[in-house]
C-alpha cells in the first residue's frame, strides 16, 4: 500500500489547486497564490450568482460551500482548496475538514495577528462582512488578541456588492460612486486615523474584495495608516502544506504559462473583466457553470 500511494503522488502533484470565493474578491487570493507557486495549475470558481456571501444566512453558506468543494473534487479532481473567502472560511471550514479529511485545505481569516505586529499605537481597525463579523469563529480570532491592542470592527453591508458591480465591463459612475460612499461612512464611523496616539494606524482588510479597493481607502486614510490582507500569507501557507504532502508540482520549463480556469455560476461578462483587469488574462480562460451546481 505504502509503494502504492507513493507511486500517485507524482500524478496527484499534476491536480490543480481549487480556489473559490463567492465572486471577485478571491481573484486578490488567486494573484498572491500565482505568485507564490509560478508553477501550478488552479481552478478558481466565482459562486456570483449566490453573492454575496457576506449578507446570507451561515447555514446557506455552509451549503453552498460544501457543494463547490463536491464540484471541485470530483470535476475537476483539485489536490488543494482554498476558501478564498473570510465568511465561508468562518461558516463552513470545520465540516469542510471533516467531510474531506484528505484534502490539503486553507481558510482566510481576518489578519489581527499580523496586524498587531505593525501597530504602534495599538488602535487597530477591522473591516469585514456581517457574516464575518458575527460569526462564532471571528469571536474567538477576536477574543485570543482583544488584551494585545484595541482592535474596532466595521461590519460593512454593501461593499463587496459594490466592488463586484464595479468590475462590470462597463461600470457605472454610481457603483465607483457607491464604493466611495460606504468607505467614508464605514471608515467615519470607526474614528480617527493616522499615526497620533489614539489614533487607529493600522487596518484589517477582513473580505478578499476589499483589496481591489486599496487605493480608495489610502486616498481617503492617508498614507500613514497600513492595510493589512490575507493573500500573500495563504499563499504561503497553500505553499507549505503542498510541500509537506509532495504535492508540488515540478517547475515547468522556462517561459511556460501555468494553465489557469476561472469558472463563474453568475455573470461571465463580469468575471472575463475582472480575469483581465487584475490577472491579464484572456476571456477565454473563463467559463459559465450551472449555479445549481
Amino acid at each position: 500500500m505504502f509503494n502504492r500511494v507513493t507511486a500517485l503522488q507524482p500524478l496527484k502533484a499534476l491536480c490543480p489547486i481549487g480556489v473559490f470565493d463567492s465572486g471577485i474578491g478571491g481573484l486578490s487570493v488567486l494573484r498572491a497564490l500565482q505568485k507564490e507557486l509560478p508553477q501550478e495549475r488552479f481552478v478558481y470558481l466565482a459562486d456570483n450568482a449566490h453573492a454575496p456571501y457576506g449578507e446570507k444566512s451561515e447555514d446557506f453558506v455552509s451549503q453552498r460551500t460544501h457543494a463547490i468543494a463536491h464540484y471541485l473534487q470530483t470535476q475537476h479532481q483539485i489536490k488543494a482548496l482554498v476558501v478564498a473567502c473570510n465568511t465561508a472560511t468562518a461558516a463552513a471550514i470545520q465540516g469542510l475538514r471533516a467531510a474531506y479529511p484528505t484534502l490539503a485545505l486553507v481558510g482566510v481569516e481576518p489578519a489581527l495577528k499580523p496586524a498587531l505586529a505593525l501597530s504602534s499605537t495599538r488602535r487597530i481597525g477591522v473591516i469585514a462582512t456581517r457574516g464575518t463579523v458575527a460569526s462564532v469563529k471571528f469571536s474567538r480570532l477576536l477574543a485570543s488578541v482583544k488584551d494585545e491592542a484595541h482592535f474596532v470592527v466595521q461590519a460593512c453591508n454593501g461593499l463587496a456588492l459594490a466592488i463586484e458591480q464595479s468590475t462590470l465591463p462597463d461600470p457605472s459612475h454610481d457603483a465607483q460612486a457607491q464604493i466611495t460612499r460606504l468607505l467614508q461612512t464605514y471608515t467615519q464611523a470607526m474614528g480617527h486615523f493616522g499615526s497620533a496616539p489614539g489614533d487607529i494606524d493600522t487596518l484589517v482588510l477582513g473580505c478578499t474584495h476589499y483589496v481591489f479597493v486599496e487605493h480608495d481607502l489610502r486616498t481617503l486614510l492617508g498614507p500613514d495608516v497600513q492595510l493589512v490582507s490575507t493573500g500573500e500569507p495563504v499563499a504561503r501557507q497553500t505553499h507549505r502544506l503542498l510541500a509537506a504532502a509532495s504535492l508540488l508540482n515540478a517547475a515547468q520549463p522556462e517561459g511556460a504559462e501555468p494553465a489557469m480556469r476561472l469558472l463563474t455560476t453568475g455573470d461571465l461578462k463580469g468575471l472575463q473583466a475582472a480575469a483581465q483587469r487584475w490577472l491579464g488574462l484572456p476571456e477565454e480562460a473563463c467559463e459559465a457553470v450551472p449555479a445549481s451546481l
